[in-house]
């Protein structure tokens, strides 16, 4: 692959990681974020691991944004690599709902984390998520 094939490419992997983290933590818009894989997977292993598949990922995104109703993101840094986008964050919001089997705190959180966009050719196929959750456990206050 020439350099600006690279360019081109490394270019659209972009676009579709910024209308990805737009969807999800600016619109809220699961269907949005959804529309952004060619095989939705998130994988959070602070969470317990893989979530496969458009019902899974639909679930998991909706129980996010119902539990975070102000859901957010700030990006602090960004990398390309062959096959992947990665992406440095603070993501947070103020917990309304019941998530990851905690009740509703009314506590806000935020928590740094490290986003890995995965991709085969210029098709997103997963996005992994690395996060010290013990960290959003003492914000909570659910030690």
């Amino acid at each position: 692959m020439s350099n600006t094939d690279r360019d081109v490419l490394y270019e659209r992997r972009e676009a579709i990681v910024d209308a990805h983290i737009r969807a999800e933590a600016v619109d809220h818009d699961v269907n949005a974020a959804l529309a952004t894989f060619t095989r939705p997977r998130y994988d959070v292993p602070a969470l317990g691991g893989v979530v496969d598949g458009a019902a899974g990922v639909n679930g998991l995104l909706h129980a996010l944004l119902g539990a975070y109703p102000d859901f957010w993101l700030r990006e602090t840094a960004r990398y390309r690599s062959e096959k992947a986008v990665i992406v440095e964050c603070v993501f947070g919001g103020t917990q309304r709902g019941e998530w990851a089997g905690i009740a509703p705190t009314g506590k806000p959180m935020e928590v740094a984390a490290a986003l890995f966009f995965l991709f085969e050719g210029e098709g997103l196929v997963c996005e992994r998520v690395y996060f010290d959750h013990a960290t959003v456990l003492r914000q909570l206050e659910v030690e």
